[in-house]
């Protein structure tokens, strides 16, 4: 049986590794590819894959957004996130959202191999990196709460479209809702992190990883 992959990545070199790597595995297939959650939804909509490669930190909606969306319009696929950030809250986030294995893309190719098939299997799968920081985070967490910890996951994809640069009718476009009910989202960060505008905002993200300098 071929497995057939959606590839979602908005960097065109990684997903024509990530392709040539795939396409040498046996049963495996990469049918599709999308640079954006936007576009991994469409690709959805019109041929539902068997698998879907999510990178996490996208413009736009975003991996976590776009999880949800296509698991609504086609439940049985399998979302494997994909993503360079092994130490931020994005595991749980997107495991929430519906995705049923995370990788780094920094793992090696029998993993994401190995992933690819347990997945289709009803396994769930979580790279040992990712899972030691998952435990760790639980442990941690049960009793002293951390700023993300505070952050519901459209708090957090909020957050990280406005360090995008994003302007609240951009996101509210995006996420098809109102831009009072963005600015209230904005609002709720500030409160919730102690901050007093969007370039405080963007420093905190910095600090804690959820995005990175060279974009």
């Amino acid at each position: 049986m071929m497995i057939n992959i959606l590839l979602v990545d908005d960097h065109v070199l990684f997903r024509s590794g990530i392709k040539s790597i795939l396409d040498e595995q046996e049963g495996m297939e990469v049918i599709a590819e999308a640079e954006s959650g936007e576009e991994a939804v469409e690709a959805v909509r019109q041929s539902p894959p068997d698998v879907i490669l999510m990178d996490v930190n996208m413009e736009g909606i975003g991996g976590i957004e776009a999880t949800r969306r296509v698991l609504r319009l086609a439940p049985d696929v399998k979302v494997i996130a994909l993503t360079a950030l092994d130490d931020t809250p994005f595991p749980n986030q997107l495991l929430d959202a519906g995705a049923v294995g995370y990788v780094t893309k920094g793992c090696p190719a029998d993993e994401l191999a190995l992933a690819i098939r347990r997945v289709m299997r009803g396994e769930h799968y979580v790279c040992n990196e990712v899972a030691q920081r998952l435990c760790l985070s639980a442990v941690v967490n049960k009793g002293e709460s951390t700023p993300l910890a505070k952050l519901s996951p459209r708090e957090m994809q909020v957050m990280l479209m406005i360090t995008q640069g994003k302007t609240t009718q951009d996101i509210s476009d995006s996420l098809f809702l109102s831009p009072k009910t963005i600015s209230t989202y904005r609002a709720r960060l500030f409160e919730k992190l102690d901050i007093h505008n969007d370039v405080e905002l963007t420093h905190f993200a910095l600090r804690h990883g959820l995005i990175e300098l060279n974009g």
